[in-house]
């Protein structure tokens, strides 16, 4: 029998497979994880609290078969390789396979590819390992503590308020959603005004007055100085320095989502996936790879064979003044480090080579992780930059202008950084300028920005809060929830963003808080480094939380429902809105005693033509309440949809786009990406 390698993504298989030969190799995916926590027992946790957490699993819906077939392989095979993906998660699904499947300890080894390459594959398989449990135990504390902090808050958040859910960072994320609106909401602008004086060619704003800061704070301040200026000014300093522009390190998984979102308008959730197929391979004529390593990492570093064939492409390409050197990004909070940065397998592998066989949207994204890795390793960018002060009765006006003489990294990079060149003229040997035009402005202090989907993962990174796999489903469950809108690409909490948080602030805030949660991933951290036992940790936390717990169910008070205006015609009690596992419907409030439920008439609205049939798509209700769309032709025409469709068709497998929470999507091509992760 073959060596059997199992994989998470069926993507893998085909390029693995062809590196290695199906004579001696079968490579065969588990499409991620095959078993979760059951939702048996005390809570419906599927962990046991009193007997040291012991958790209780099954076989995840759909995948009983699949799982069949795995074990009678592996019963069959010489030898089996775990080959999932190379982080925490993908060491918890090995360790998942390695149990379920009954795999002997002299059949299996552990390998890891941070890239789909033939080098690297060849290489892991010649240095296998065992399962690292440590990684494992940090794995499934967090698990644990997700599953025990999701199940019981969210249970108290539908039984007390208008929430559905909560969980241990993603409360804290919209927390931070919520604290950020009240600062809006609370701030007093402030008025001050500024003088500036226009020479045509450019223009000069009073600075400093004997040496200190001018600060204007009304109309009347600012008519004082201007009856005591001139139109004369005397040049009193010219600066020029020239100043090093260096680039950034290459991406690691929060900053390519930042960027992406920035620079290219992709949400986080959509990055992660464009990503994962450059990752898994792309078949090019003939040529099966991997276009990027790894794209689950907080760590910057390169490899020196990359580093060495960089700098030889960047001499050859563009010149031996433009080779530069290794960048030492900054150490972020809990950074992992067991793999490398996000970068091209290849660097001779241009994004102008592989166009022809990229989406538009798999070229953006690889184009964008290639120039920023490339751009890492050039010469900084130098600047002139040039500092004019002019006094004008002592009064010192400053205009500050800069010029790109060397463009360095930015010959690959500049399209992704913004960059403005102001170009005071040359006054050199002038003595004075004059000017007829010396002008106050009015200016009131602005409030803090809302969050982006970019701000906020930099700031859920700075604070150290969750890991960067987790940064796109956090911000997907708050938006699914409802707990805030989008408006402008800032996110705006909603009342029940706001309900939910205060709530949590009241019963929990020795929990969901930034520092708690930071804590929590350093112990995490330190489980995986075998620093600390993970029982004490589930323990420590679990002591902690129960009771206040209990303290909520007991004491919250639970939001009274809504009232319609109407009345029941059988018992005429007011008819409320209460919440269903479908979403809201109308009842009466003399609930258990009077059980009327009211029954929504809904007009069909014609939303597009059905791309199966000459149908139309509408809007219609399952038999529990459930909104879904689906075609008039209904049950000749068996098309349905839980999201909205936008009308347009999907470039790729002409399926109809939908409406998922704000964001365009095609729902088959995103359900192929799901089952491969």
């Amino acid at each position: 029998m073959k060596n059997v390698i199992i994989v998470e993504s069926p993507a893998k298989c085909r390029t693995i497979e062809k590196y290695l030969g199906s004579k001696d190799y079968e490579v065969v995916s588990s499409k991620g994880h095959i078993r979760d926590l059951a939702t048996s027992g005390k809570y419906g946790l599927g962990i046991d609290i009193e007997n040291d957490f012991k958790p209780t699993y099954e076989i995840i819906k759909g995948k009983k078969k699949e799982v069949s077939a795995l074990k009678k392989l592996v019963a069959e095979a010489d030898h089996i390789y775990l080959a999932t993906d190379p982080d925490r998660e993908g060491e918890t699904i090995s360790w998942h396979l390695y149990d379920e499947l009954a795999i002997k300890d002299s059949k299996y080894d552990r390998v890891v590819f941070n890239e789909i390459t033939k080098d690297v594959v060849l290489n892991a398989l010649k240095n296998p390992r065992r399962i690292d449990m440590n990684l494992v135990h940090s794995g499934e504390t967090r698990r644990f503590l997700d599953r025990i902090i999701g199940f019981r808050l969210s249970k108290l958040m539908q039984a007390k308020t208008s929430g559905k859910s909560a969980g241990r960072v993603q409360s804290v994320a919209l927390k931070l959603i919520v604290d950020r609106e009240r600062e809006i909401l609370a701030f007093v602008p402030k008025e001050y005004w500024t003088i500036e004086a226009d020479f045509k060619d450019f223009v000069a704003t009073l600075d400093t007055y004997h040496g200190k800061e001018v600060e204007i704070n009304n109309e009347a301040e600012a008519d004082v100085i201007l009856d005591k200026l001139g139109n004369d000014f005397i040049i009193e300093d010219i600066e020029e320095k020239e100043k090093n522009r260096s680039s950034k390190e290459v991406f690691r998984t929060s900053t390519l989502q930042q960027v992406a979102s920035s620079k290219l308008g992709f949400s986080a959730s959509r990055t992660m996936s464009i990503a994962q197929k450059l990752y898994e391979g792309i078949n090019m004529g003939g040529d099966h790879a991997g276009l990027i390593t790894y794209m689950r990492t907080d760590s910057t570093r390169i490899s020196d064979e990359f580093v060495k064939s960089a700098f030889a492409f960047i001499n050859e390409h563009y010149g031996k003044e433009y080779v530069g050197y290794v960048k030492k990004g900054k150490k972020v909070e809990n950074e992992q480090d067991g793999h490398e940065g996000i970068r091209p397998t290849s660097i001779n592998r241009k994004p102008e080579d592989v166009a022809k066989y990229l989406t538009s949207e798999e070229l953006k994204l690889y184009k964008l992780i290639y120039a920023r890795a490339v751009a890492s390793l050039m010469a900084d960018a130098k600047v002139l930059a040039t500092t004019l002060k002019l006094n004008n009765n002592d009064y010192i006006f400053k205009a500050t202008g800069s010029v790109l003489t060397f463009d360095g990294y930015l010959k690959v990079y500049s399209e992704y950084e913004d960059q403005n060149d102001t170009v005071l003229p040359n006054l050199q040997g002038v003595k004075s300028l004059n000017t007829k035009k010396i002008d106050k402005l009015q200016h009131f202090t602005k409030p803090p920005a809302r969050y982006t989907e970019s701000s906020l993962i930099k700031e859920l990174e700075s604070l150290g809060i969750g890991r960067p796999s987790t940064y796109a489903t956090i911000i997907a469950t708050i938006k699914d929830r409802g707990y805030v809108n989008i408006e402008d690409k800032k996110f705006v909490p909603t009342e029940v963003g706001f309900e939910t948080t205060d709530k949590l602030q009241e019963f929990f805030s020795s929990i969901v808080n930034v520092k708690y949660t930071a804590a929590m991933e350093d112990d995490l951290d330190k489980i995986a480094e075998d620093k600390a036992d993970y029982l004490k940790v589930l323990r420590n936390f679990y002591d902690g939380f129960a009771p206040l717990v209990d303290n909520a169910f007991k004491n919250m008070e639970k939001k009274a429902p809504e009232q319609t205006g109407e009345n029941c015609p059988e018992c005429g009690n007011p008819l409320v809105i209460r919440k269903g596992k479908y979403g809201e419907f109308v009842a009466c409030s003399n609930y258990p005693e009077c059980k009327y439920i009211k029954k929504e008439v809904k007009q069909n609205t014609v939303v597009c033509k059905c791309p199966k049939c000459d149908g139309d798509i509408i809007e219609r209700t399952t038999k529990k309440g459930k909104v879904f769309w689906g075609c008039s032709n209904f049950p000749k025409c068996k098309y349905a949809s839980w999201y909205k469709p936008t009308g347009e068709k999907c470039p790729v497998c002409k399926d109809l786009l939908v409406d998922k929470n704000g964001e365009t999507i095609c729902p088959t091509c995103s359900a192929n990406d799901k089952e491969e992760k």
